[in-house]
């Protein structure tokens, strides 16, 4: 069975090199749908409580939100941060407050303090995909993640392989100590 959450993302992006009127900078409100799979857990009747996908989710995600993504190659890249470090942003500013940590993976990097995330390959809705799944296939039993970016959806199923330990008491997945890290339970 699975539990399904779905988070909402803002950002601004172009496809470099493409012939289109993606190639110019624009932004889209993206919908991110991801599927959680295991057994149903008897303790709360649930696969994994849709609150704590999101949580677990969007400690990372959020770098993407209100963030501009452009691809490593993209010329506009150090024009932008050029500009970032003439206005005293590039290292944060005080009313930048929502964002993840940093983390850096084969498909993208996240600059949190300037609001930047760049990207290996073309921010695509599949693309978005790949790297939502590099994030989080370690956190969560992801069966299926979904991004519809506009009028552009893609979906991507998997075989989810990890066993995660649950609390009978809310669902969330144990510490690496046997301890809810929500409730305080202990196994």
């Amino acid at each position: 069975m699975r539990s399904i959450a779905t988070l909402e993302l803002q950002y601004a992006h172009r496809f470099y090199g493409f012939r289109g009127e993606a190639q110019y900078l624009h932004g889209h409100s993206g919908i991110l749908t991801i599927e959680v799979e295991d057994t149903v857990n008897e303790g709360v009747n649930m696969v994994f409580p849709c609150n704590e996908i999101k949580k677990i989710a969007w400690e990372v995600l959020q770098n993407f939100d209100h963030a501009l993504i452009l691809r490593e190659d993209d010329p506009l890249l150090p024009a932008i941060l050029k500009v970032y470090e003439e206005q005293g942003i590039k290292d944060g500013a005080p009313n930048n407050t929502q964002k993840g940590p940093a983390f850096k993976t084969e498909l993208a990097t996240a600059y949190p303090e300037c609001r930047l995330v760049v990207t290996k390959e073309t921010m695509t809705a599949e693309g978005m995909i790949k790297i939502v799944y590099e994030l989080l296939k370690d956190k969560l039993n992801i069966a299926k993640i979904t991004f519809v970016s506009g009028i552009n959806t893609a979906s991507e199923e998997y075989t989810p392989k990890n066993i995660i330990d649950r609390c009978p008491m809310c669902g969330v997945a144990l510490n690496e100590n046997g301890v809810c890290p929500k409730c305080g339970y202990r196994k």
